[in-house]
């Protein structure tokens, strides 16, 4: 038998189940209206486990894992078209609603931001990058952005959220799920970090060299050419140029942005020592209240699945299922949780696409945990 006759029989095989999933799903709505009249969940947990594990057995040793796969693709499939038919209200497809109603046309060309760190900061120049004329309040630490946000003080807050080299700063993905701010804007910054030092020192001087730890991170080979030089973690690398400013010292060096040397009269000792020349970081920009503007086709949600096999799958079948595009999943331990993990994903999608709202409204009602952070547009800086 050649391969034209046996694709003939894959053919008429696949157009048998074709009708025959056809057929499943016309069942399947039957069922969501007999759910909803009943007031019943759409999942149900204990039927599934028992279909799964008769199919495994039928489908024998060579092929039960395989036949499992479809079988939990099919099922997934199922639910999302019955939570489609039942359309459940959604706390989060509300919000998303009116935020695309309310929020004005253009981004603001002003504003009270709040930024980490001090004049000269990586939060600063995507700020000023952001808006046109932004009145900025620094803060010390990432904590109290969210918190000048919460108050009022400030309108909007800039902050790193992910490095190209040293990969996402977890502090910050923290705190959004603890805080109740969303993303409205976000941007990629090419970073580009300088080795500043006093006037008149020399690279042979050098016995302690201060920075954050991502730009260390991002320097590493840099810092390995050093013998014998202390390197000191800091709150900010504009900071870590304002210590070196400010220290009495002349064997102390920072690494940090070319601006921080004009701002506190240092001089740079040694160009983009970062190791890679594409290195960016992706800074987001957050409000009390959820902004969304034209453009906007991307959207950052974290959740929790139900602890067993196959429970992460299912989200990426749906998010696969209504055509949407996974940029980003990054997991984060649960506290007091062991091995247990919180899910964030970066989902393309545009803000005005049905299949975004029913996604947010189907994973809402089926995880343990739920969190919209936010529906927004990325620029490169």
């Amino acid at each position: 038998m050649d391969l034209s006759e046996l694709r003939k029989q894959i053919d008429t095989i696949d157009n048998d189940l074709l009708r025959l999933f056809m057929e499943r799903m016309q069942i399947s709505n039957s069922i969501a209206e007999y759910k909803r009249e009943h007031g019943l969940p759409v999942l149900d947990s204990a039927r599934e486990r028992e279909l799964l594990a008769g199919i495994a057995e039928r489908a024998g040793e060579d092929m039960d894992e395989y036949a499992v796969v479809l079988y939990s693709t099919i099922l997934s499939l199922s639910r999302s078209y019955q939570h489609k038919k039942l359309a459940p209200e959604s706390k989060y497809g509300a919000i998303i609603q009116n935020a695309l109603d309310t929020t004005e046309k253009l981004f603001p060309e002003k504003a009270r931001v709040a930024c980490q760190g001090v004049e000269g900061a990586y939060s600063q120049i995507a700020a000023t990058k952001l808006f046109k004329l932004p009145s900025i309040l620094y803060f010390s630490a990432f904590d109290g952005v969210f918190a000048a946000i919460e108050s009022g003080m400030c309108d909007y807050g800039v902050l790193p959220i992910e490095n190209s080299t040293a990969g996402s700063v977890k502090r910050v993905y923290d705190l959004m799920v603890d805080h109740n701010l969303y993303i409205n804007r976000s941007m990629r910054v090419k970073i580009e970090h300088h080795l500043l030092a006093k006037p008149g020192t020399k690279m042979t001087d050098i016995k302690e060299i201060f920075s954050h730890e991502q730009a260390i991170d991002q320097c590493a080979a840099f810092l390995r050419t050093f013998k014998d030089v202390k390197i000191t973690v800091c709150q900010n690398t504009a900071v870590a140029a304002q210590m070196v400013a400010q220290s009495d010292r002349k064997d102390v060096a920072a690494l940090s942005a070319r601006a921080c040397a004009e701002l506190y009269g240092l001089d740079s000792l040694a160009d983009s020592v970062q190791d890679k020349s594409n290195n960016y970081t992706r800074f987001i920009c957050v409000s009390r209240r959820p902004e969304i503007y034209p453009g906007a086709d991307r959207t950052s949600i974290m959740l929790v699945t139900p602890h067993k096999p196959g429970a992460l799958y299912n989200v990426l079948a749906r998010i696969n299922a209504l055509g949407l595009n996974l940029l980003k999943l990054e997991s984060r331990p649960i506290p007091e949780r062991e091995f247990e993990f919180m899910f964030y994903f970066d989902i393309e999608g545009s803000a005005y696409a049905p299949e975004l709202t029913e996604l947010i409204s189907e994973l809402e009602a089926d995880s343990e945990q739920f969190k919209y952070l936010g529906t927004y547009a990325e620029t490169i800086g």
